[in-house]
């Protein structure tokens, strides 16, 4: 008998991945949906958004509106938008990347395609390490990936005043919703995850998301996995990994399906403007419906994660933004409870078609793993080159 780091590690990852998917189809006790499942679609997208403490349903306007709420699509201001994004978990450990494109169908809808990676790369896969003999060789030693990709295709709508309607589109015009400021959207989102050869998952959901401007105020509403997301994990793992995970204690995992259960995401703002400097301030509350967890109103199966931010801008050119989110209840040594949140702190550069964007999360070591840097680029491309 011998002991193997690996298994242990590997577990872990399993766990991390996906969840407990493997148990689900094993007994009434383990047939639960596990908590955080597709959690890597949560982290958020945009160094803007992150500045902000990811407050965006209400206000998001541009590409990125494909992955905060697809109504915001309706305003793309250009006729082509492109962004990409990267930043590092965990010390550099997990690194989660963002590309987009969106495009105006015409004046009352667009479409959009972003790509979303959370992968793990280059982890030691040591289950060949120490033979059955238990003699010890490095070289046998290879790595893999645990990796999650997003694909999501969205759609967005704004409607328009009835007249005006009928007037562009005639008898189309009982498509468009007849609400002045109101935006609805969809998204069709497929999921693939694999950890190394050995497991792979598949999974399909939608969301659906709603804005509304009223004068300076803004509305939003964004619902996740709105009929549930489902992933189906299959496993491979051959002779060898099943005897070396039998004999360190580990569990045998097989295939199952892990569920993502609704969220729901509602947001409110509002802009100001005095001359050249313009100002926004939103706040979102974030509702969970997958158990109870750590946030300021935790409840089963109703969870509620609030956020704000604040986006201060000086003639459409350089932008501060600040934002506060995450609010937790920490157990201290005596074992008294504190609120503690985490602050992230933004700034963005626009020049001409190019914004460039950068966010600090967790500025205050809440958590010193969840400490990151954060970049994004988002382009503007015009059908006439004398827009600017």
């Amino acid at each position: 008998m011998f002991s193997c780091p690996l298994p242990s590690l590997f577990f872990i990852l399993l766990l991390f991945q996906g969840g407990s998917v493997f148990s689900q189809t094993t007994s009434a006790e383990t047939d639960k949906t596990p908590k955080y499942a597709n959690e890597f679609l949560n982290i958020g997208v945009g160094a803007r958004a992150q500045g902000m403490s990811l407050a965006q349903v209400a206000s998001v306007s541009d590409v990125t509106s494909g992955y905060w709420n697809p109504a915001g699509l309706t305003s793309l201001k250009s006729d082509l938008q492109a962004a990409a994004m990267h930043s590092e978990y965990f010390a550099g450990i997990a690194k989660y990347d963002y590309a987009a494109l969106a495009k105006k169908i015409d004046t009352i809808s667009a479409v959009s395609f972003s790509v979303i990676r959370f992968g793990v790369d280059d982890i030691p896969n040591t289950i060949d390490l120490i033979d059955p003999g238990g003699n010890v060789n490095y070289d046998r030693i290879t790595t893999f990936s645990a990796v999650d990709y997003a694909f999501i295709l969205s759609y967005g709508r704004k409607g328009m005043p009835w007249k005006k309607a009928v007037a562009e589109r005639g008898v189309a015009a009982i498509s468009a919703l007849p609400i002045e400021g109101f935006r609805w959207g969809i998204n069709a989102k497929v999921l693939y995850r694999h950890i190394g050869d050995f497991a792979k998952a598949w999974g399909f959901g939608v969301d659906a998301g709603v804005q509304l401007g009223v004068k300076k105020w803004l509305f939003g509403a964004v619902a996740k996995d709105i009929t549930s997301t489902f992933s189906a994990w299959s496993y491979s793992l051959d002779d060898r990994t099943r005897e070396v995970f039998q004999q360190t204690g580990n569990e045998i995992p097989s295939n199952g399906l892990e569920v993502a259960l609704p969220r729901v995401v509602l947001g409110a703002g509002r802009g100001f403007h005095l001359k050249k400097i313009s100002i926004l301030a939103e706040i979102n509350s974030t509702f969970t419906t997958d158990g109870k967890r750590n946030t300021l109103v935790s409840s089963n199966p109703v969870s509620i994660d609030p956020g704000i931010g604040v986006e201060v801008g000086y003639n459409n050119v350089i932008f501060l933004r600040l934002g506060a989110g995450n609010i937790q209840r920490v157990k201290d040594f005596d074992e008294s409870e504190s609120l503690t949140f985490q602050p992230n702190l933004g700034i963005g550069l626009r020049i001409k078609r190019l914004y460039i964007d950068y966010a600090l999360s967790d500025i205050g070591n809440v958590s010193d793993v969840l400490y990151s840097n954060v970049f994004s680029l988002q382009l503007d491309i015009y059908k006439s080159a004398k827009k600017l």
